[in-house]
C-alpha cells in the first residue's frame, strides 16, 4: 500500500521518536514514532525497553499501512495526497474508530472540504485528571494537519523522452507542441 511521504513527515514530527518506552499523556506505554501495543505491528513495550532509530522507522512504516487499510475504504470522496496525510495523521493520532466516527470524514465524504478541515480542529482536547482539557500541543498539531489538508497538490510532471518523431516534418511540428504544452 502507497503511504504518501507527507504522512509519515507529519506524523514523524508530532509524535517525535524516543527509543526508549514512556507513558504517552493516556498513560499508554508507548516507544519510537508514537508506537503502542495497540497499533499491532509486532512490538508490545515495556517499561526500560529500548529499540534502534531503523526498528521505530519499521514499526511506523507498518503502522501506516495498517491506518491506510482502514481509513481508506471510509473515504467515499475523491482525495489529494495531502488530504489523506492529513487524515492518516489524524488517524494515526485519534484511533481508526475515532476517525470513522469524525466529522471531518463525514464532511468530507459529503462534499464540504472547508466544514472537513475546520473539523479536524476539533480533536484538540486529552484527558487530565478524568476531563478532556484542551491541549495547546494538540491544537499546534491539528493546526498543522489542516494546513497539510488544505495545501494545493501541485502536479510534477517530467517530460518522458521519446522517440524521435515518425512521418515526416508536420509529425515532428506536431509531436514538437505536444512536448512543448507538457512544459507550461
Amino acid at each position: 500500500m502507497d503511504i504518501p511521504q507527507q504522512a509519515t513527515e507529519i506524523i514523524k514530527r508530532w509524535e517525535g521518536l524516543c527509543l526508549s518506552t514512556y507513558l504517552c499523556s493516556a498513560g499508554v506505554l508507548t516507544i519510537g514514532y508514537g508506537t503502542t501495543a495497540r497499533a499491532g505491528v509486532g512490538i508490545v513495550p515495556r517499561m526500560g525497553m529500548t529499540i534502534t532509530q531503523p526498528e521505530a522507522e519499521r514499526y511506523l512504516e507498518k503502522a501506516l499501512v495498517k491506518f491506510a487499510a482502514k481509513v481508506d475504504p471510509l473515504i467515499t470522496a475523491p482525495i489529494s495526497d495531502n488530504e489523506r496525510s492529513a487524515f492518516l495523521s489524524l488517524a494515526y493520532n485519534i484511533g481508526p474508530t475515532g476517525f470513522a466516527n469524525s466529522s471531518a470524514l463525514r464532511h468530507f465524504n459529503n462534499g464540504d472540504k472547508a466544514r472537513s478541515a475546520a473539523s479536524i480542529l476539533l480533536w484538540n482536547k486529552e484527558t487530565k485528571g478524568g476531563r478532556k482539557v484542551v491541549s495547546q500541543g494538540l491544537k499546534n498539531r491539528r493546526a498543522d494537519e489542516r494546513k497539510l489538508f488544505l495545501r494545493p497538490v501541485t502536479a510534477k510532471t517530467t517530460p518522458k523522452p521519446t522517440a524521435a518523431p515518425v512521418g515526416g516534418f508536420w509529425a515532428a511540428v506536431s509531436a514538437f507542441f505536444a512536448a512543448w504544452k507538457g512544459f507550461k
